[in-house]
């Protein structure tokens, strides 16, 4: 058996292509099926087999699109109220693919219908968990309702717990979520590779053996996830197309300055020194290239279903286009270029101070505002002292709170704070970035507060 690993950090999750040498099966393909075409050619093997672990939350999923165009058998759990013509697969169901077996076990906790699957070739075996059973951890539970998450963590407890039984421990672990996902839950890991009797040894959920004390402390332990998620789901369950990839054209002077002037939502791609510096007036700062960060706080923080115009280099509109389709965000239009004069000559530039810790310490006057963009269980575990919190993703809703005056953003990397900080400017706030790391705070002399 062979198990080729197709990544995507933008959105921390993984999908396989896994055969024995000639047969292949798929599963928790993303909506971008190129990349998992190419794999298949280049691994020689044809695709007869394609099966989802669950509806997902976190993307809009290939698995259909790809069943589609290479004729295979689209595996679904027969309880989901999918509207679109899928096979079936069930707890305790075997599936042969060329030489693997593929054997389904329900496990829920993720969402109600979640499947794991355990394939077997020879003496190999490998077990592909989805959002069940993590590296160190588990899938987040209270993604499907907030009245249905002490339940679905009771079943993510059990779960993980019947998976491990019905596998070999030396089985290979191949979970979807759990490499930077919001999916994930509790102490995931970054390690890139487990097996399921390091697991047995290591995961708070399999060492754990008072089910309450791991109920109370993992529901306690989750945070805010992305707004987009809710749009995620029923996408998934009515079956989604294809995504468009090419690159639009590149739209002229005048109308990109229209659009700003309009206030639509124009979002620059540059790195956030090069747009702090100079950017045309009323564009937003969502720095690509920068892991995983920006598709998922792109469809976060933007109203959702609004028309997008992409500003950047013609590589970063071409890479946006394909990160943003896997959540559904489709057919933005874009201008291309990087220099702000050349783009809209006509139409008003602006710029923001950029700082680190060390001159915030020197320069920040104490009757300006310090503004903390991060997540709220952020704040609480230590914040600069009279700092006012309001999370990136509520900023836009929550604007009228936001104290006037000079505002002196942060957030826990420089990422998030750059995206607030041109927010605010397109709001009318004048505005200081401190693009610096939250933990090196102290070590520059500011003062923390802490519980």
């Amino acid at each position: 058996m062979d198990v080729l690993v197709i990544d995507t950090p933008q959105l921390g999750d993984r999908s396989y292509l896994i055969h024995d040498g000639a047969t292949a099966l798929v599963i928790d393909p993303q909506r971008d099926t190129d990349r998992v075409l190419a794999a298949t050619e280049a691994a020689g093997v044809t695709i007869s087999h394609v099966a989802e672990t669950h509806l997902h939350n976190d993307y809009v999923t290939g698995g259909l699109l790809l069943a589609q165009e290479v004729g295979a058998t689209y595996l679904v759990n027969a309880a989901d109220p999918v509207t679109f013509d899928r096979t079936p697969i069930a707890d305790g169901e075997t599936v042969q693919v060329g030489e693997l077996r593929v054997k389904a076990v329900a496990t829920p906790g993720h969402t109600h219908t979640h499947l794991s699957y355990i394939v077997t070739h020879g003496d190999e075996q490998a077990v592909f968990s989805g959002g069940s059973l993590l590296y160190g951890s588990v899938g987040r539970t209270d993604l499907v309702h907030a009245d249905d998450t002490v339940k679905l963590t009771h079943d993510q407890y059990a779960s993980v717990r019947r998976l491990v039984t019905e596998a070999e421990q030396d089985a290979a672990l191949y979970p979807t979520h759990g490499f930077g996902s919001f999916c994930s839950s509790g102490p995931a890991t970054a390690a890139a590779s487990s097996t399921v009797g390091e697991q047995l040894q290591a995961n708070h959920a399999l060492t754990d053996p008072d089910e309450e004390h791991f109920v109370t402390e993992l529901i306690a332990n989750l945070t805010a996830y992305p707004s987009y998620y809710a749009h995620m789901g029923p996408a998934n369950t009515a079956g989604p197309g294809p995504a468009d990839l090419t690159v639009p054209e590149s739209l002229d002077a005048a109308e990109l300055s229209r659009r700003l002037e309009d206030g639509e939502w124009v979002v620059d791609l540059r790195n956030r020194v090069a747009f702090a510096s100079n950017h045309l007036q009323g564009t937003v700062s969502f720095e690509y290239g920068n892991g995983s960060s920006f598709t998922t706080f792109l469809g976060w923080v933007l109203p959702w279903n609004k028309q997008l115009t992409l500003v950047g280099s013609r590589d970063d509109v071409e890479n946006a286009i394909r990160d943003l389709s896997r959540i559904g965000i489709d057919s933005p239009d874009a201008a291309i270029g990087t220099d702000p004069a050349e783009l809209a000559p006509q139409h008003a530039v602006a710029s923001y101070p950029r700082v680190g810790w060390e001159d915030t310490l020197r320069d920040w006057p104490k009757n300006e505002t310090i503004l903390d963009v991060r997540r709220i269980d952020e704040y609480r575990s230590a914040h600069l002292p009279g700092a006012v919190n309001i999370p990136l993703h509520e900023l836009l809703s929550r604007m009228d709170e936001v104290p006037a005056g000079r505002l002196w953003v942060h957030c826990g990397s420089g990422y998030r704070a750059g995206v607030a900080a041109s927010l605010l400017q397109r709001a009318g706030h004048d505005v200081v970035h401190i693009d610096a790391m939250f933990g090196e705070a102290e070590t520059a002399g500011v003062p923390l507060e802490k519980p």
